[in-house]
């Protein structure tokens, strides 16, 4: 059964000949522009689990970038959308009311950690939508034209979120940009300035931001700050609660609205529901919740939650759209949740990061190629250096590690600005068996490239 299976490669090279004519097709009819780095074609895929059209199985810990949570092909995930299926695929919510829509509404209502004890949801197809969709709401609400986003911050690839995100890779030659996004430094702690003492680190990046306040736009033209719990895109690296807490304090001074980008850290990835409970738990809850990815198990859906006051500020007209809370990804996303809060896959996650967090830490001590390791729960993030006293970036290696580890059966993915971090998103189905032969495919690929 290939849910239980462990990874094995079977033809001589890959891509296998059966994959290579499909990779082969794909060159000829797909903009080369949308890059694939795996010489992989996918079969099927069960768990944490994926077979090529050769027979290649791999272990993923990739998971769709953070869509599978829950794993591939979940059965009782499948079952719901094929119920859903025989009844009706879509319904537009502007047109007719359907059920699902309105049942998830109320579910993320319940559980998403965002201040205010009544609050309203809305749906739309992407993480980039969503992330629009609350700087759409954040500025109906305040009547404030400016928002701030931060270093390393990946926010979409529509016009406004390419605007967002740092790295403008994902952006060359599509400008001019909106106005109005402005930039503060994100604590990227591991990469202080040289020479700036422990105890001056809080005071550093604050400081970036009141920068922004005196030198770009005054503090009463912000309508919010929009920050990732658990940077993904730029390098999973976690912002500390104490400085998400003077951030909070600076948006209740002013009058900003504090909106957490949970597209990649939502639905148990970090040990919680939403890494937003960390921050609630220290009373620090954000103004907005925006996420999406792991929502539906790999149906299209993103869903913005705020209290009712935010929410119903919105002029009518302004949100919403054709394919938005479709019947097929609602009805998933709710199972998805049952799931997830029975089987407690918040703990799975807890407990995976604390395993694969001592196996790395172990990588750490021993090859000093690995510079750094940090994460929340079960989103890690190991970070490869030249050596560990300049730290300076090793992207070489973390290109020959993902090749290196996908031909012995194990799929890893880059990350970070500098393009030399390995990204844990592993299922959280992922089996004991299968997490023990990935950290040593992982490990054995640094000896082998070392």
């Amino acid at each position: 059964m290939l849910r239980q299976a462990l990874p094995e490669i079977k033809t001589e090279s890959l891509p296998g000949p059966n994959a290579a004519a499909v990779i082969a097709r794909r060159s000829a009819a797909i903009p080369s522009a949308i890059r694939c780095a795996y010489p992989v074609v996918i079969a099927r895929g069960e768990g944490a689990m994926i077979e090529d059209v050769d027979g290649n199985r791999f272990l993923d810990w990739i998971g769709g970038v953070g869509v599978l949570n829950i794993g591939y092909t979940h059965p009782e995930v499948v079952e719901a959308v094929k119920e859903q299926a025989d009844r009706y695929f879509h319904g537009m919510f502007n047109i007719v009311t359907h059920e699902g829509y309105v049942a998830l509404a109320e579910k993320l209502c319940s559980i998403v950690p965002v201040q205010g004890d009544k609050k309203r949801a809305f749906f739309a197809n992407s993480g980039a939508e969503a992330n629009e969709n609350a700087v759409k709401v954040a500025k109906a609400f305040t009547k404030r034209p400016n928002i701030i986003v931060f270093s390393g911050a990946f926010h979409g690839r529509t016009m406004l979120t390419m605007s967002m995100t740092a790295k403008k890779a994902y952006a060359k030659g599509m400008g001019p940009f909106p106005d109005g996004i402005y930039r503060a430094k994100f604590p990227y702690l591991y990469r202080n300035p040289e020479g700036l003492p422990k105890e001056r680190e809080l005071d550093y990046y604050l400081e970036s931001i009141q920068s922004v306040f005196e030198e770009a736009t005054p503090p009463e033209q912000v309508a919010a700050i929009v920050v990732e719990p658990l940077q993904g895109e730029g390098g999973f690296i976690p912002a500390p609660l104490p400085w998400v807490k003077a951030l909070r304090s600076i948006c209740d001074q002013h009058g900003i609205l504090l909106i957490a980008d949970e597209v990649q850290t939502g639905f148990c990835r970090t040990g919680k529901m939403f890494a937003s409970d960390y921050w609630k738990a220290e009373g620090a809850a954000p103004d907005i919740l925006v996420t999406a990815k792991s929502i539906a198990a790999g149906v299209p859906l993103s869903a913005i939650v705020a209290r009712e006051d935010i929410m119903e500020a919105v002029p009518g007209g302004v949100i919403g759209g054709t394919y938005c809370g479709n019947p097929l990804a609602c009805a998933a996303a709710l199972k998805v949740i049952e799931v997830m809060e029975r089987d407690h896959l918040a703990d799975r996650s807890a407990e995976i990061g604390r395993v694969a967090r001592e196996r790395f830490l172990r990588l750490q001590e021993n090859y000093p190629v690995v510079g750094d390791v940090r994460g929340l729960g079960g989103m890690l993030g190991l970070e490869f250096v030249i050596d560990p006293e300049s730290r300076q970036p090793n992207p070489a290696f973390v290109n020959n590690l993902v090749q290196e580890a996908v031909r012995r059966g194990l799929m890893i993915e880059s990350a970070g600005t500098y393009g030399n971090v390995i990204r844990f998103l592993a299922p959280l189905t992922m089996t004991d068996e299968q997490l023990a032969a990935g950290l040593d495919i992982l490990e054995a690929s640094i000896q082998a490239l070392l």
